[in-house]
């Protein structure tokens, strides 16, 4: 018999705990109200007997206190309460010192593998790692309700961020840079006017990217059409200084030959400077600022030409890389690209084909931009086409005292995410008992959210200027409160969830690729949605839907659950659950068949939807990619592609790296054979993926292959 202990681990069954804690209880009683060492270890026989494969902790303490009070041993039953109580205290008095010292001595893998933005070996991480670690204690004993925090260990919900919860600072946001460039902000006591040139803008963008991310624990988002009319600024002041040096005399071919050439070294080195400043800029979090730039080339925008031309260098830079210490040209993990496909760029004939052309093959060789469909996007969000924050969260529409819509300068407050297998898993399939526990638990995730909620209550704009009172999120006063911009909507509470795809399969047997499973799948994708605007009409809060992107949170699910019910086929067998309403990723699915398959499942996921298809050498295969990103503007609003890229972990040579028949292969760059460390090309099929070690011990290459 297995026994989980609190912290989730497993350990074996011990009987002489259960007689050492009763023999403990006795102590504390009188002579005539104890038990005898027969009659403990009676008790002790009794849990024993169960004969369960797994147990709780809590529940064979339970037993035992049963156990006594059959007894009729009363006062001993109240001193072995205690005695568990007592026990409960000193386990809560202290439970960070030995997270602290894993870290430090580099011996929490998990944490080591948990960002892999963050490397834990430095000094300011570990800094940061620190904070966090003492917060997660804080807000597991203190600052949470106790059935919260065990719900959250035990896997029905996920309570995010807990590592940032002492603090009263939001999750992710959409930053008003238009509003802060145009009119001038604040950063350390310094007063930073409007830009007058295309570089300067640029550099205040980083500036103020950098200082936003130093005061919340999400990612932020920025439009980059907000840089057209400055890089139209820059081309004006060098047709006026040009002119004013040749004295007006010069023939217009040579003026705008000219200008053009420092104009595009100005659009250059602008873009150059958010590329490298972003990458080399260390916040507070001790990582590098986690943003996503929004790349958008909307018709009727006054300076389009300019913000093409923006966009253009921004992907061109990307898709170049950033030279690494090896002097290799690798892929810089920010900042995160978003590229809208419109009317005029869907690869259709419009104007700007060029640019989605030019995104294709970023995407091949760089993994991004994501993309999102303006078509798609407009029916789900009231005619709208806006960013979504650095978590991938998508802002419900929401309109200012005027009518008009508003998304920059809006937040989300935070995240708890519901387990939806362990409600099948619990109820066994049964569907009577199914749609109350449902509920049940829901009613939880609300109560959660609400903690995120009322800690954000009552905080004044001071706590972080930039947000507050310069123009990231709003210009309040000093002193004031920021509450009025928690409620009406202005701002979200994000209700996530993981494996509707094992929940189908647990409640009806199937996938939910299939007609019945499909029909259960959506019915429970319409209850969340419906329970989201529930709570939000009944409280004026901004309750929103979103499908969570957090892989590691699929494996954590998996893991608390099969260590409570055992291992189930297709469900707890696997080691993770499916992201939201994903795709189960063992499913026989074309690319563009799951995006439109996917379609109906973001469409109820307003508060945040992504798609993903994983592409086997994508940079082999650049008209199907083009085909793919095509048939993404009619049919799905938010996707990306995921592929397994063939670099060296040793330098980080990104070409190709080609095997030939005898398994035999070499990084170009720095001679590393070493395969645990390289990412491989396949010559005879194009396979691009991890290898394996079949049950013979020998080396075999994986060939399944996406239809496109």
């Amino acid at each position: 018999m297995k026994v989980i202990k609190r912290d989730g681990t497993t350990v074996d069954f011990d009987r002489t705990k259960i007689v050492v804690a009763i023999q403990k209880a006795n102590e504390a009683v009188e002579p005539d109200c104890r038990v005898g060492q027969e009659q403990i270890d009676e008790i002790a026989d009794y849990v024993m007997k169960k004969g369960r494969r797994r147990m709780l902790v809590e529940d064979i303490q339970d037993m035992v206190e049963q156990q006594i009070v059959a007894l009729g041993r009363y006062e001993l039953a109240k001193a072995y309460i205690i005695y568990r109580y007592v026990r409960s205290l000193a386990r809560r008095q202290n439970t960070t010192d030995e997270d602290i010292l894993d870290l430090l001595h580099n011996s929490n893998k998990e944490m080591a593998e948990e960002n892999s933005n963050k490397d834990t070996t430095v000094a300011s991480t570990q800094r940061d790692y620190i904070a966090g670690i003492v917060s997660r204690d804080l807000t597991r004993r203190i600052l949470l309700p106790d059935k919260i925090s065990k719900a959250h260990d035990d896997g029905i919900f996920h309570f995010h961020d807990s590592d940032y919860f002492v603090q009263p600072i939001f999750n992710c946001c959409l930053i008003n840079i238009g509003d802060m460039l145009d009119n001038g902000t604040m950063m350390n006591g310094k007063l930073i006017e409007t830009p007058k040139s295309f570089q300067v803008a640029c550099t205040v963008a980083t500036q103020i990217i950098s200082c936003v991310a130093s005061n919340q624990y999400g990612g932020q988002s920025v439009d980059i059409s907000h840089l057209g009319k400055y890089l139209r600024k820059s081309k004006e002041k060098f047709t006026r200084k040009i002119l004013e040096a040749a004295g007006g005399d010069i023939a217009p071919e040579l003026l705008d030959k000219l200008v053009k050439e420092r104009l595009y070294t100005e659009l250059k080195n602008g873009v150059q400077t958010i590329q490298y400043q972003i990458n080399t800029l260390m916040t507070t979090n001790g990582q590098s600022p986690f943003v996503t730039l929004f790349l958008y080339v909307r018709d009727g925008d006054p300076y389009i030409r300019e913000n093409a031309m923006i966009v253009e260098e921004i992907l061109r830079q990307r898709l170049e890389g950033i030279k690494n210490e090896s002097g290799v040209y690798v892929t810089p993990a920010f900042p995160k690209l978003v590229y809208v496909l419109d009317k005029n760029n869907n690869l259709t004939g419009g104007e700007y084909d060029y640019l989605t052309k030019l995104a294709v093959q970023c995407s091949a060789k760089r993994m991004y931009p994501d993309y999102i469909s303006a078509k798609k996007m407009r029916e789900n969000y009231e005619g709208n086409v806006f960013s979504p924050m650095g978590c991938r969260s998508f802002l419900i529409p929401w309109k200012d005292e005027n009518g008009n819509y508003k998304f920059e300068g809006r937040f989300n407050q935070g995240v708890v995410s519901i387990n939806l297998p362990q409600i099948g898993l619990e109820v066994r399939g049964d569907m009577d008992k199914f749609w109350p526990e449902f509920d049940r638990r829901l009613e939880l995730c609300r109560e959660a959210l609400m903690c995120r909620h009322n800690a954000l209550k009552g905080v004044t704009s001071d706590v972080s200027p930039i947000h507050w009172q310069y123009g990231a999120i709003a210009r309040l006063k000093k002193g004031e409160t920021i509450d009025r911009l928690l409620y009406g909507g202005y701002s979200t509470l994000s209700l996530g969830y993981i494996g509707l795809y094992e929940l189908t399969h647990l409640m009806t047997g199937k996938s939910h690729t299939t007609h019945e499973g499909k029909e259960f799948a959506l019915k429970v994708m319409k209850h969340l949605k419906e329970t989201a605007t529930r709570w939000r009409e009944e409280s004026g809060i901004g309750f929103s839907l979103y499908g969570t992107p957090a892989e590691s949170l699929c494996y954590r699910f998996a893991r608390i659950d099969k260590e409570r019910y055992g291992t189930v086929k297709d469900v707890t067998d696997k080691g993770y659950y499916t992201n939201s309403y994903h795709v189960d990723v063992r499913e026989d699915i074309d690319a563009f068949s799951k995006f439109q398959f996917e379609s109906q499942f973001q469409a109820l996921s307003s508060g945040g939807c992504i798609s993903y298809v994983e592409i086997p050498n994508m940079r082999h295969n650049l008209p199907a990619l083009e085909s793919l990103v095509k048939f993404i503007y009619d049919n799905i609003q938010y996707a990306e592609f995921n592929t397994k890229s063939d670099y060296c972990q040793v330098c980080g040579y990104d070409g190709e790296i080609i095997i030939n028949d005898d398994l035999e292969w070499e990084c170009p760059c720095c001679g590393n054979k070493d395969h645990k460390l390289m990412n491989v090309v396949r010559r005879t099929c194009g396979y691009l993926g991890e290898n394996f070690w079949n049950e013979g011990k020998t080396k075999e290459i994986r060939s399944r292959v996406l239809h496109l």
